[in-house]
């Protein structure tokens, strides 16, 4: 059994000498005892709580308006995101939860920390091995790039106790009960399932998992020794030496080329992955290929230039009513007595749940004679169109979009009767 010590002892280890630290909270038992623990063995000042309403209902927005009052309790800095539309999907979930973590994290430079739990691994392995996963994704969490993760080596029932010793408080999310999501499945019914058949198999997954951990580290360590990647100057790209590569075979390439693309965030499936090992072999000078998630490669004589092609917008942030708001490469303040006429001003109610976010496909805006106008075609007429539109921000209202900054505003402070709180969005310096 775990000790109290030994808990804060791990997140002592994983979080000591990280500069500023990013503590992802959902409210539940795992991520309040994280909360709990490193507000007790680091300084306030180190560290941030990121929360994140999905947008699943009453349950999401009570949980994050519970992780911000108990980080204020503690003395700690809380950010919340909120969902900009409805999820379903696990993948969506999650993805939707990372690019806020990511963005809450890029704004603090600080590293992001979790509170997965061996439990946590255990399910993750067997969903990947269910999946068809290769050993680079048995590795599971044990991977070497990604976030801290202090709990990976102890049991949720550990956590459990300590939470209980603790008399902490937290909030149970009801999708964890949910079937329609796989890992609850797993979690609920298909583990117990195995181990009641074969008790010996989470210990079986976990082995392997550490193996495999082992070779995607000795992957990663061939590459950053042998294969000289460089970034180039503009955005998102980057160029490979082929050198090194030609001589091997598809088999090793195939080996090779995750590593490679994780150097650059860049994420092969199946299908990229076997196309490159190809292109790698066969392709021409001056030929290319796409790859999924909007990336493109251009064989040149002595290399293969890697460049994103689509645009990645930042997740969703909340306004905050007392001090300026960063989303990207935008910023909104309160307008000031000296500021004077601002040309992308806009009186925002104070009543009501002020996001920010990207243009979304679908989006659609009231006029002030309450005409529905689809967001595309306002973005369009005003000139902001391609890359531009896709980064371009909106502001909502709780779920109503009220101001498309340099393109149109809404009437919305009058209908919800309140003078609004003057502000103003100005593009910044990255």
């Amino acid at each position: 059994m775990t000790t109290e010590q030994e808990i804060l002892h791990a997140v002592r280890h994983h979080l000591g000498g990280r500069g500023r630290v990013v503590l992802a909270v959902s409210g539940g038992l795992d991520s309040m005892s994280l909360l709990d623990a490193a507000s007790r063995v680091t300084g306030a000042d180190r560290i941030v709580v990121a929360t994140f309403d999905h947008g699943t209902g009453e349950p999401a927005r009570a949980a994050a308006s519970f992780v911000c009052a108990r980080a204020a309790d503690l003395g700690v800095g809380c950010e919340s995101g909120r969902a900009s539309r409805s999820l379903r999907s696990e993948g969506e979930l999650r993805d939707a939860r990372w690019a806020f973590l990511r963005a809450v994290a890029e704004r603090h430079e600080g590293v992001i920390a979790t509170a997965h739990t061996a439990d946590d691994h255990l399910e993750t392995v067997l969903m990947r091995v269910l999946r068809g996963a290769g050993a680079r994704g048995l590795a599971g969490m044990h991977a070497t790039h990604g976030p801290l993760r202090p709990f990976l080596e102890i049991s949720r029932a550990d956590l459990d106790a300590y939470a209980r010793g603790r008399n902490l408080r937290w909030m149970e999310d009801p999708s964890n009960d949910s079937p329609i999501f796989l890992r609850n499945r797993v979690r609920h019914d298909l583990l117990p399932a195995l181990r009641s058949v074969r008790p010996s198999l989470p210990e079986e997954l976990l082995r392997i998992s550490r193996e495999a951990a082992r070779w995607r580290r000795d992957a990663d360590a061939f590459v950053a020794a042998h294969v000289a990647v460089h970034g180039l100057p503009a955005a998102r790209s980057f160029e490979v030496s082929v050198a090194p590569l030609t001589a091997m075979s598809s088999a090793e390439l195939s080996v090779l080329w995750p590593a490679i693309g994780a150097t650059f965030a860049l994420m092969l499936d199946r299908r990229g992955i076997s196309r490159l090992a190809e292109f790698t072999l066969a392709g021409r000078v001056g030929s290319r290929i796409q790859l999924s998630g909007g990336w493109s490669v251009i064989r040149s004589r002595d290399g293969l230039t890697f460049s994103a092609s689509s645009h990645v917008a930042p997740a969703s942030v909340r306004i905050d009513l007392s001090a300026r708001t960063v989303w990207g490469a935008w910023s909104f303040r309160r307008r000031g007595n000296a500021d004077g006429d601002a040309v992308w001003s806009s009186p925002l109610p104070s009543n009501a749940v002020l996001t920010v976010r990207a243009w979304e496909p679908g989006d659609k805006m009231r006029s002030a004679q309450g005409a529905i106008r689809k967001v595309k075609q306002l973005l369009s007429r005003a000139g902001v169109t391609g890359h531009k539109r896709a980064g371009w921000p909106v502001v909502l209202a709780g779920d109503e979009i009220v101001w498309i900054p340099g393109v149109r505003r809404s009437k919305i402070t009058e209908r919800l009767g309140t003078a609004g709180v003057p502000f103003i969005c100005e593009l910044i310096d990255r």
